[in-house]
């Protein structure tokens, strides 16, 4: 195996492994991950509606309905009728749906720093400073 071939294996198992403490760790309990990827995306990419949503999150124009729903009903969207086709509605991100993903970002960078923190010595620490415009890179060639 050459040497950019283990290095992928063990990157990969590294950033799958942090990926997936993210995902198991419970910062806001009060959303799923469906409702928690359709304002992530509202927030990214603007309104949309709720079939593009679908295609872009990969999932039915019916689930990503009963998403679109309840987060409504909590007042984090607002739908409005499509200026250019009024059988559809516009999804858009209120003030409430971007404060809610900015709390859940601030606690998880909290919980990252902790673990900076408490898991790493300062060379350690100079080493992953220096890293990670590299693996920010590395994540904008996908």
């Amino acid at each position: 195996m050459s040497a950019p071939d283990e290095l992928a294996v063990t990157l990969y198992g590294a950033v799958s492994l942090i990926a997936r403490r993210l995902r198991q760790s419970q910062v806001t309990a009060e959303l799923s991950l469906p409702e928690r990827s359709a304002l992530s995306r509202l927030d990214r990419d603007g309104p949309a509606t709720t079939a593009a949503l679908a295609r872009a999150e990969q999932i039915t124009p019916q689930a990503m309905s009963t998403t679109i729903s309840g987060l409504s009903a909590r007042g984090f969207v607002a739908r409005t009728p499509d200026p250019a086709d009024g059988r559809q509605m516009i999804v858009s991100l209120t003030p409430e749906g971007s404060e809610v993903l900015r709390a859940r970002r601030d606690a998880r960078m909290r919980q990252f720093a902790e673990s900076l923190r408490s898991g790493f010595s300062p060379e350690e620490l100079a080493v992953l400073k220096e890293a990670a415009p590299l693996l920010e890179r590395l994540g904008q060639t996908f």
